[in-house]
């Protein structure tokens, strides 16, 4: 007898099927093939790649825990080569393999971090196939060997880019004239791995030359000798957008810390503050019971945290040109210092003043144009808004207390007890400017370069400054304390370059000039290259130095690329 029809079933049945394919759409997870005869293993491999690969989506996931960086160069690599093992053969991992796996486990030593590249994974496979030593179950599983395969593909190309141009995002800073992975960047790579050429040293050779990542490569070597990574800590963002998260992270951190019981739930201001307090007392920071960048800056201090500043410089130095010039000046804004480099000797070192957080120094890339020996500062429109013009609202006397002078376009002093302040709102018909002299905030030598942001390298008036540890302090320019040493230097650059040029100002007459205090513009003809950079990691007599963030540089290239890793 025929049973009779029942729509619930039938119901039942397409429902499982429309979410058993929605489960695997775009995720393959994994395909089981045995095989039973060892000469079909490679086929089936191949065959297996190709079924993975054209089921993975644009987003590269593999299943709910495994995420392709590089989806798309992986598909395009075996297209071009009909879907062929790259890594393993016969139910073994070449030797190559054995090699990347090595690599993958120890990539931290490059500021790289395993699991992006499938380290827990292909571990994990590795181990399955090692413990079949009958080869009777996952050693004949075709599917395990082409999952294995195309994830180490991936780890490849993914390590390879991240090593020769970093994981930051490239800007109009980047000098690099090569920082583009062209067509054939990751097939090359691959032959060299087919030739059977030393994987680590393929590798190795796409890393910087700069002495700068050098050093600070093999600072990292010992740090993570020594470095705790089998405790996690709770990260804490701050400056913070969302108040409610700030405080369940710093509550979090601080039970972490012993300053709070894991019994409270839900932390009160009381509660908060004393916290706060016996921690600061703990760690002799400045006691007041308030959370500010002190107390973060030491929560965030884990050696979790220090790895992640290491990668992000390291990877700043992959926005370097891949050779630098002969001769050129580096400013390190978060290490308040100038370097002067030649022939990639330290001829020169000097403390320096720089921007304020809300009037950063910028990063650039420049050369100097000339040198002014006592100018006169003609002050920028941002500070004769902000700082200028309500004090002149309150009292007009306030430009000769301070030594400025008022002029019109066309150079007629004007008096500024004439002018009815309170109408400028965005900008003043006039020029505010400050005499040469002693006194002049720009000291009695500037140096000048072409920029858009209109800030220079200058001597300054307020000399004690340099003997402050932090030194984030100006309105943007570069106060330099060695600026008598960089003058000469590049004066006697361009005796030495253009010995026979009659246009070339010798040393000597410039000494003159700041004897005589006299005005003098001295056009540079060596054009010495300028960097301004922003490192917040260095090695200083052979150990790591870690330096403030005092732009949140660290914190947002962190957060934008480093804060799942």
């Amino acid at each position: 007898m025929r049973k009779a029809f029942d729509p619930w079933f039938y119901c039942l049945g397409i429902c499982l099927l429309v979410f058993c394919y929605s489960c695997t759409e775009g995720k393959p997870g994994e395909i089981k093939d045995i095989v039973e005869e060892p000469a079909q293993m490679n086929q089936r491999v191949e065959t297996n790649i190709n079924e993975y690969l054209s089921a993975i989506g644009d987003k590269g996931e593999l299943d709910d825990t495994t995420t392709f960086v590089l989806i798309a160069d992986v598909k395009k690599y075996y297209s071009e080569t009909d879907y062929k093992a790259l890594w393993c053969s016969n139910e073994a991992f070449l030797p190559a393999a054995d090699s990347l796996m090595l690599f993958i486990k120890e990539s931290k030593r490059y500021g790289l971090f395993p699991n992006q590249y499938h380290n827990g994974v292909m571990q994990t496979l590795a181990d399955r196939f090692a413990a079949d030593t009958a080869s009777t179950g996952d050693r004949r599983d075709a599917g395990l060997w082409s999952k294995a395969d195309v994830l180490l593909t991936d780890a490849f190309f993914a390590i390879a880019k991240h090593l020769y141009i970093g994981r930051l995002k490239p800007d109009s800073l980047s000098a690099r004239t090569d920082s583009l992975i062209t067509d054939g960047f990751y097939t090359s790579l691959i032959q060299q791995v087919k030739e059977g050429k030393q994987l680590s040293g393929i590798l190795q050779a796409l890393e910087p030359k700069h002495k700068g990542y050098v050093d600070l490569k093999n600072g990292l070597q010992s740090f993570l000798d020594s470095a705790d990574f089998q405790h996690k800590f709770t990260y804490v963002s701050y400056p913070y957008k969302d108040s409610l998260e700030f405080v369940q992270s710093l509550t979090k951190r601080l039970q972490e810390e012993g300053m709070l019981s894991w019994q409270i739930k839900e932390v009160d201001s009381i509660q908060l503050k004393d916290a706060l307090i016996k921690l600061q007392k703990n760690k002799k920071l400045t006691v007041d019971g308030r959370f500010g960048a002190q107390v973060v800056r030491y929560l965030n201090n884990t050696d979790e945290e220090k790895f992640k500043r290491i990668a992000i410089n390291l990877d700043r130095y992959k926005l370097l040109p891949a050779e630098m010039p002969e001769r050129y000046i580096w400013v390190n804004l978060p290490a308040y210092q100038l370097q002067l480099w030649d022939q990639d000797t330290l001829r020169l070192e000097s403390r320096v003043v720089v921007g304020k957080p809300i009037t950063r120094t910028p990063l650039l890339t420049s050369r100097i144009s000339d040198m002014v020996v006592y100018p006169q500062w003609t002050i920028p429109n941002s500070i004769i808004m902000k700082e200028i013009v309500p004090a002149l609202r309150k009292n007009p006397g306030y430009l000769a207390k301070k030594g400025y002078s008022l002029m019109t376009w066309e150079g007629e002093e004007v008096d500024p007890y004439t002018i009815d302040w309170t109408k400028y709102k965005k900008g003043i018909p006039f020029r505010i400017v400050q005499g040469s002299g002693d006194d002049n905030a720009l000291g009695i030598m500037k140096f000048n370069f072409p920029n858009k942001y209109s800030v220079y390298l200058h001597d300054t008036n307020q000399r004690y400054l340099f003997k402050n540890d932090k030194r984030a302090l100006s309105h943007g320019c570069v106060r330099v304390q060695e600026w008598e040493k960089l003058t000469y230097y590049i004066s006697g650059l361009d005796s030495m370059n253009y010995e026979f040029d009659a246009s070339r100002v010798e040393s000597d007459s410039i000494r003159v000039w700041l004897d005589r205090k006299e005005k003098h513009v001295v056009k540079v003809k060596s054009k010495l290259p300028v960097y301004f950079r922003y490192f917040t990691v260095a090695v200083k007599h052979g150990r790591l130095v870690f330096f403030e963030d005092i732009y949140n540089e660290d914190k947002i290239a962190r957060e934008a690329y480093f804060s799942t890793k």
